[in-house]
């Protein structure tokens, strides 16, 4: 789990004592106050729980025992649930159950290529006659959490409800708290004309699709926009360390996903050196991992900046707080069609509200709008992007 955690709470079992359960089987869920994650079964057998849910338990801590060879007994068998197979619902991602949905093509009759035979959004969509719905900027939950999806259900004429706040959502808590006490934090706008990102896509996503078995969606191309820009202003790529200014000369790249646990920010490493398929495509596997409880620590960690996309709920305007010790964050938002002056004309564009929030300690208004507007060209001129311009 990594050295700075010791502990977490067991916040859940998929399997109760006396089920049989199979190699790689998730068995429980994990809760620490940085990640979420899932524990699987090493071997079949019959699996003993020694620990219930809701209990904190030390990392190392035996939390249940597998008889191996063994079988559930009779009883068990006909009330218990058989073990799940890899491409059944307990561990299949949003993406493939949204393919599944739209196309009619059950994950069970296809041959994953995924760990441990998982089925993945490629698999789905190279057996389905017709691609998934395009892709969002960030990956959107399918379907999107509801309103307080862990809370427990009210009694008849109970007015509240209460319970423990978790691992993960208390650090979210604190880090939050600290970025607005520890950072001088400004937010510039500005907006963005997508036509032409648009029509790219439109012209070009049949044929993407074809060849890369996943849809182009709106992030790569913001990823690839912040990378010329922190480019272009240094002093956005750095932080502050004590007394020491921490210049960064790599790009990796953090994008905020929320799950049902809370909001997690998986780093894209390298995106210098990534086209924007592999862009697309760490994103989505990124976000799958996250909200299926298989993101790991290593993947949260090292990230320069955080792009977060409010849009994919319907957000038009937000001042997002900075991901410390990153020194700026990008919100982007939802894209509606507004009227604008062209060419001293009024016209129709989809346009979208964008948003840098930085610390001014160590970036200036100047270099922040500076930044900004070197986005906002990249995106309102996509060549530029391959061009390196």
């Amino acid at each position: 789990m990594g050295e700075s955690i010791s502990s977490g709470i067991l916040a859940k079992w998929h399997v109760k004592s006396g089920d049989s359960v199979k190699p790689e089987q998730p068995l429980f869920e994990l809760e620490t106050d940085k990640i979420t994650s899932e524990g699987s079964a090493e071997a079949a057998g019959v699996i003993t729980l020694t620990v219930e849910a809701g209990t904190e338990v030390k990392i190392g801590q035996v939390v249940a025992t597998i008889e191996t060879g063994a079988a559930a007994p009779a009883a068990a068998l006909s009330t218990a649930p058989a073990p799940a197979k890899p491409a059944e619902a307990p561990i299949q991602s949003p993406a493939v159950r949204r393919i599944a949905s739209e196309s009619g093509v059950n994950p069970a009759d296809v041959a994953g290529t995924g760990k441990a035979g998982r089925v993945t959004k490629g698999d789905m969509l190279a057996a389905s006659e017709k691609p998934a719905a395009p892709m969002p900027s960030v990956p959107t939950p399918a379907p999107a959490p509801k309103a307080a999806p862990t809370l427990p259900p009210a009694a008849a004429g109970e007015r509240q409800t209460r319970r423990k706040l978790t691992p993960l959502r208390q650090k979210i808590a604190e880090r939050l708290v600290s970025a607005q006490h520890s950072a001088a934090l400004l937010t510039t706008f500005n907006e963005v004309d997508m036509s032409a990102v648009m029509a790219l896509r439109s012209k070009h996503q049949e044929e993407f699709v074809k060849k890369f078995g996943f849809k182009l969606g709106f992030m790569s191309f913001f990823v690839k926009a912040v990378v010329h820009a922190l480019r272009e202003v240094p002093a956005i790529n750095s932080q502050i360390e004590g007394d020491t200014l921490v210049q960064n000369h790599y790009y990796d790249i953090g994008v905020a996903v929320s799950t049902e646990k809370g909001l997690m920010v998986p780093v894209i490493r390298g995106c210098d050196a990534l086209a924007m398929p592999a862009i697309e495509r760490a994103i989505s596997d990124a976000a799958g991992r996250a909200r299926e409880g298989k993101i790991t620590l290593a993947d949260l960690e090292g990230g320069v900046f955080t792009i977060t996309n409010g849009g994919t709920f319907g957000s038009l305007l937000s001042t997002p707080i900075i991901n410390p010790p990153q020194s700026a964050i990008l919100g982007m938002h939802a894209i509606n069609d507004r009227p604008v002056a062209v060419d001293g004309q009024v016209v129709i564009r989809p346009m979208m509200y964008v948003a840098l929030t930085y610390d001014h300690r160590l970036v200036d208004g100047r270099e922040a709008v500076t930044f900004l507007v070197k986005v906002k060209k990249e995106i309102e001129d996509p060549a530029r992007l391959l061009l390196g311009l």
